[in-house]
């Protein structure tokens, strides 16, 4: 894992997510072209978070003013970024490394959920793209469905 080098005002924004949810962020990322705010929960705390019906991250939307989003840590590169695009939507994620020698992940979506998995505006997979580089060293995320992966395969066989 490489280390990351917080801000003053993203320290600011820690601390303040600590005393509104209760709960730990142990990162924060101030995305500007997103204009939102991304924090990275402590396994286990999303809930405390989040709070009952959304309340605490609701209240915290609007001390801050702009969009926050929640993303559970996990050690483990395959597991964070399914945390990072809704878990439950998620078919698989590989991680292989490529010619260059960086690595790529591959996360299959089955292909009705595709749009939601990416988000408007591609939101998702940049969060995603952002985290993996920043937390594992990960150059790429690639979101496919099953049908793209025979296509692709295809393609590159013939």
């Amino acid at each position: 894992m490489t280390e990351i080098k917080l801000t003053s005002d993203e320290l600011r924004l820690i601390s303040l997510f600590s005393s509104v949810t209760s709960a730990t962020a142990r990162d924060c990322i101030l995305d500007e072209k997103m204009d939102r705010v991304i924090f990275v929960v402590n396994k286990g705390q999303m809930g405390l978070a989040i709070g009952k019906g959304g309340a605490t991250i609701k209240q915290l939307q609007e001390v801050i003013a702009r969009k926050v989003e929640l993303v559970e840590f996990s050690d483990n590169a395959v597991d964070f970024i399914r945390n990072m695009l809704n878990a439950e939507m998620v078919s698989e994620v590989r991680i292989n490394e490529r010619m260059d020698g960086s690595q790529q992940a591959i996360v299959t979506v089955d292909a009705r959920k595709k749009g939601a998995v990416v988000g408007r505006e591609g939101r998702n997979a940049e969060k995603a793209r952002l985290l993996a580089k920043r937390y594992f060293n990960i150059a790429s995320v690639l979101i496919v469905s099953p049908e793209q992966q025979v296509t692709n395969r295809v393609n590159m066989n013939g």
